[in-house]
Parts: C-alpha cells; structure tokens; sequence
C-alpha cells in the first residue's frame, strides 16, 4: 500500500513520518510516536479515553485519520504539563487532590475533555462541566470526584478559591476519615502509567485470535497453513502446541488454552496467529479454514438440568458445576409456625463488566528460559500455577506480572489469553503482544451470573422472620471460572444479616452454552441479598409495618448464631448502622406504597447486607489451642460445598 508522508506539530515538537493513508492519529501517535497518554477503549468514539486537541479542538482520534492532521498542532495528554519542568497543571493537580483517578484508564480522556471545557468557559456550571465531560466514559467512580476536580481547577483558576486548595490534606494523628492521595495519580493524570497495552518492546509481534462463530459444534477442519505461509507471519497456535496439561480455571481446569476438538460458546478462542504487525495477523486470520459441525445447544439454566440436555462436559454430567447446600433448623416446621408464608421469584441478567481497558498482555523469554507474562491480572499467583502446568515448566521458570489494570472488578480473575501468549513467546522466541478490541471483550470476557431465585420466607406477625428458603439456580456458562466460589458466597450471605432460625439454601450452577459468568464484584452476594431485601419489602407491605422497623426487629446482634452456625460475637453495630442511614436520609417512618407517581421519580431505598465476615462454618466457641485439624459436630446445621 502506498504511504504517505505525513507532517505535523505534536506537543510542541515537529514531526515527520510516513505512514499508510489508512491509519488512524490515535495509533500514529500511539505506535509511531510512542505517546500512550492517550487510550483507545472503544474504538468508535464513545469513550472518550482517546481525546486529543487539534488545532486547539477537541476530537476523538479513534476516529480521526492521521492524514487529517496534516501541518495541524497536536496536542496529547503528554503535552499539557510543563515541558520544561514537568510540572501538572491546575486541572491535573485537582484530579490528583480530590482523588478522581481510580483505575486510571479514563483519566487522560477526561483530563483533555475538562481542560477544552474550562479553556472554553472558564466559569463553567456544573452543568456546562457535567455537558463538557459527556462524551468521556468512567467505569469506576460515579462521576462525581471528577466533577469535584474540575470545579476545584475552576475556582482556582479563576481566583475564587486559593491555590494552597490544591495541597495534600495534612494529617496528624488519627487517620481515619482522612483522605490520602494515591501515589499513582500524578502518573495516571499525566498519561505516564504504562498499562498492558502501551508496553513496546523491540521486535516485538502482534497477536490475533479465531474465534468460533457459533455456540456449541465440532471442529472438522482447521487449515492453518494459507495463514502460516504469508510473508509477516511467525506462527500460529493451536491447542497441538501445548506441552502440558490442557486446561485451566479459578476452581475446575475446565478450559483449553485453545479449543480442543469442541467449541461451547460464541467467541472461543480456536487458534492464534503471530505476525509482525496486527494487520498482518488479521488477514492471516481471513487466510485460515474452519469448518465446524453444529451440536445442540442449551442456553437456559431450566433446561440444562433438565432430561435430554445436551452435556457440555463428561466429567460433570447433568451440566451440574456447583451445588452448595446450607441448612439450620427446621424450615417445614418454622413455616408452620409462622403466621404468614410468602413466596416469589426473583430473576436477575447477565451484566457485562465494561471494564474501559481491553484485556491486553505481553509475554516474552528471559535470557534464562524463563517465561514472563505482562498482563492485568487480578490472580497472578494461580495464573503463575497454572501456566507451568500448562507450559510444563518448573514453576521458578514461569514469571506473571501484574501491569496497571485499567478496571477490572473481578473480570480480570480469569485466565481467558495468558496460556496463548505464553505458548507464541516460546514458540518464535520473541515478545508477543495481544490487545482485545472492545467487540472481543464484550464478546468473551465473564459476566455476572444470571441468577433464578425461587423464595419462601415464613413471618410471625410482628415481624419476626422464623423461616427461610432460597432455591438459587446461576447460569454459570460453557467453563465454571469462578462459580463454585459465587455459589458459596450467594448461599453464605443470602439471607442477609438477619436473625433466622431456620434456612434452607439450594445453590446451584449449571453449564450452558452461554458466555462463562465468573468472578463480578460481590460474587453471587447482590443477585442473593437482592431477593431478600425485595421479600422483606413484600412483607412489611403485607404487614403494615415500617421498613425499617421490619429490619431492626430482625437485626443481628452481638451473640447472633448465623445459619452457618457461626456465633458473632461482639461488635454488631448494625442497628446502630440503620439507625444512623435513617437519621441521615431523613427517612420519614410509615407504610411502603406504591401510588404512581409518573414515570420517573426520586425516591429512598433501603437494604440491608452484610460484608463476608462469615464465609464458613463456625470455629469452637473456646479458641483453638495447637496447631491441627478440629473437627466439631455441628447440631441441626449442614454445610455442603
């Protein structure tokens, strides 16, 4: 293809290239240049994190052509602070003073996006900030730290306020409620803190993936070769160059590196192409022949467990991943006590992450032998245990690094392409790099289970919660990644912090043809508490009765004897933690009601939860002595797991 030569001012200084007409400013900038401020999170121009100024205005150069800035000034996140000194500036100061950079990821885009706006007006409303920023994404903090720095920069700007706002909080003495600055923030709001996908190294390669195309099939053929004899291509992987042990996973090694003979959702990873640039890799990936044989699929939880569904798995027949199992007392027995029986089904979806990093890493050899992988992960230890398995290498030979992640949430807990890019850095002796598109991620990462929640709860009539049973059944997806554990803890902390005493939890995970679910913040325990909360809202409905009141004559204590039988002890200060929410959303006591009022409306809301003090069965209640295994009898209390 023919390049052109290409000229423009970036960050003061004057360059010169030449480049393919094609190619996009935010990778001139990024690849040719390497100023990596700037992140591509999206590839469309809806986040934001790509944000540049040209010629003073502020575009989205994901989306703009390099060609475009011909003989135009360039100005990336880089280019803001003082070149001389390096010294932030006044809006990137604030960000760092109000802590509005937590993964970092978004913060070069909205640093861009708030300095055009101040530049623009420099006594912006909130409003005119809140409209400056609207084409910037944040997956982490709400928003509002962010708006907080912008109007801090703008009053300090514009003199209202005094510079001295722009210094560090001292602290003496007791620490907490204080706030600390973090100490990678003036790397994060400069653009200097190197993610996975901004690591360059020399010689390196560039990773693509094939992907399956449908949900459940046999692979009949797989021709590489067309791909593997283009000019640019190293190598391409395939499950046939895994030396050791073929599978991983959090709990069960359920998964191939790459698929082994059987596809089991959309998106898998079938085989790798290496090459010298990614475009190279991607018409290697047009090159490859692939034919697979439809299978039947299943893609309701109901039905997978259900007599004649197709099994995913041998070695888990029935499509079962994980039954977890809790009970305490008597629950037939404290429904016929109860004065009221209440039942519903609850029903949450699958929620995709939307972390704004793309999963990306880079692997390479030591001189040694050894194998590094650069990457965001949230489990390097497993992953590191795993990989030499996989690779069969001794372990002091196998090294996982933990890059900057830019979000993660639990997404990032999974190895999903650390076993690929390992197996292509032994194989051509290079780095490899690999970075997912936004479509990729969307496409293969895990989400959070989608729960079916089928509920009794029995209740005396003042209140008094005597009976519960939670039947949970999760969509766990083609591998189990991080279900058995989301099984537990939906089971543990379920019902809620609430004295209960009897429960009956069924928890269980099945395998379907849909995208793995894993690991998302809170692991089962919002799908779980969530149904709770709405049957106790049910109830005071039925009842009459306050709703915080319903929960307060419910509250654990100190001595509380959880279904667990696990005693809590002392420090219980959830009724003084309802009493003190109550008193400051100034929660007007009475009856629930539903009278509409429109459409939409601003309301309070009330739920009860608890933090995982109590992931497991109860210890003696006199304090275990030597060191050993104690095994205690545990009466009318049953835990499977």
């Amino acid at each position: 293809m023919h390049e052109a030569r290409i000229s423009m001012t970036v960050n003061g200084r004057l360059v010169e290239k030449r480049c393919e007409p094609h190619l996009r400013l935010l990778d001139f900038v990024r690849d040719e240049l390497h100023l990596t401020g700037n992140k591509e999170g999206c590839g469309a121009g809806e986040c934001g994190t790509c944000s540049m100024f040209v010629d003073g205005k502020l575009i989205k150069s994901c989306l703009t052509p390099a060609a475009k800035a011909q003989g135009c000034k360039v100005d990336t996140v880089e280019g803001l602070a003082d070149h001389e000194s390096g010294e932030l500036t006044v809006l990137q100061k604030a960000f760092h003073r109000t802590g509005a950079s937590q993964c970092g990821f978004c913060i070069p885009g909205m640093v861009m996006a708030a300095t055009s706006t101040l530049r623009r007006n420099p006594h912006a409303s909130l409003d005119e900030i809140k409209e400056g920023l609207s084409g910037n994404i944040c997956r982490c903090t709400g928003y509002q730290k962010i708006f907080e720095a912008v109007e801090l920069a703008r009053d300090v700007l514009n003199g209202s306020r005094p510079p001295a706002a722009l210094d560090e909080e001292k602290v003496e003495g007791d620490f907490m409620g204080a706030s600390y600055r973090r100490l990678d923030a003036p790397s994060k709001v400069a653009g200097r803190l190197q993610y996975a996908a901004d690591m360059s190294l020399t010689n390196m390669l560039h990773m693509q993936v094939l992907r399956s195309p449908v949900p459940h099939g046999r692979i009949e053929l797989l021709d590489v070769s067309e791909a593997r004899a283009m000019p640019g291509v190293e190598a391409v992987i395939t499950c046939d160059d895994v030396p050791g042990k073929d599978g991983f996973g959090v709990f069960y090694h359920d998964q191939p590196v790459l698929a082994r003979g059987v596809v089991r959702h959309t998106g898998e990873q079938i085989c790798a192409v290496v090459a010298g640039s990614p475009a190279i890799a991607r018409a290697a990936i047009r090159k490859i022949k692939l034919r697979i044989a439809p299978l039947p699929g299943v893609f309701d939880p109901e039905e997978a467990i259900g007599p004649g569904a197709p099994q995913l798995h041998e070695a888990y027949p029935g499509n079962l991943c994980k039954h977890t199992r809790i009970r305490k007392g008597d629950v037939e027995q404290g429904f016929q006590q109860a004065d009221y029986v209440f039942e519903d089904v609850f029903r949450t979806q699958a929620i995709e992450h939307a972390y704004l990093e793309p999963e990306a890493g880079v692997a390479w050899l030591d001189p040694d032998g050894t194998v590094v992988v650069h990457s965001p992960s949230q489990n390097i230890t497993h992953h590191r245990h795993m990989l030499a398995t996989i690779l069969n290498r001794p372990i002091n030979k196998v090294r996982m690094v933990m890059s900057a992640i830019g979000g993660g949430f639990g997404g990032k807990e999974d190895m999903i392409y650390q076993g690929m890019l390992a197996l292509a850095a032994i194989k051509t002796r290079r780095p490899v790099k690999l970075v997912f598109t936004r479509e990729e991620s969307l496409a293969v990462s895990a989400k959070r289970h989608p729960f079916t929640i089928r509920y009794r709860m029995g209740v005396m009539k003042d209140g008094r919660i005597v009976a519960s049973e939670m039947k949970m059944l999760a969509d766990g997806g083609a591998y189990a990644m991080s279900s058995p554990a989301v099984m537990n803890k939906a089971s543990i902390l379920g019902p809620g912090p609430y004295r209960i005493p009897n429960v009956w939890v069924d928890a269980i995970a099945v395998y379907t043809n849909n995208t793995p679910s894993g690991a998302f913040r809170s692991f089962g325990a919002f799908q779980s508490e969530f149904a709770t909360e709405a049957m106790l809202d049910q109830v005071a409905e039925h009842l009459k009765m306050d709703p915080i009141e319903l929960r307060r004559v419910n509250a654990m204590r100190d001595g509380a004897n959880t279904h667990t039988q696990q005693d809590i002890v002392r420090s219980v200060a959830l009724l003084k933690c309802i009493d003190g929410a109550a008193e400051a959303a100034q929660w007007e006591p009475g009856v629930p009601h539903r009278e509409a009022l429109g459409q939409q409306r601003r309301d309070l809301g009330l739920a009860g939860a608890r933090a995982p003090c109590e992931l497991g069965a109860r210890l003696p209640k006199h304090e275990a002595r030597a060191a050993g295994p104690q095994v205690q009898q545990q009466q009318a209390q049953e835990v499977e797991q």
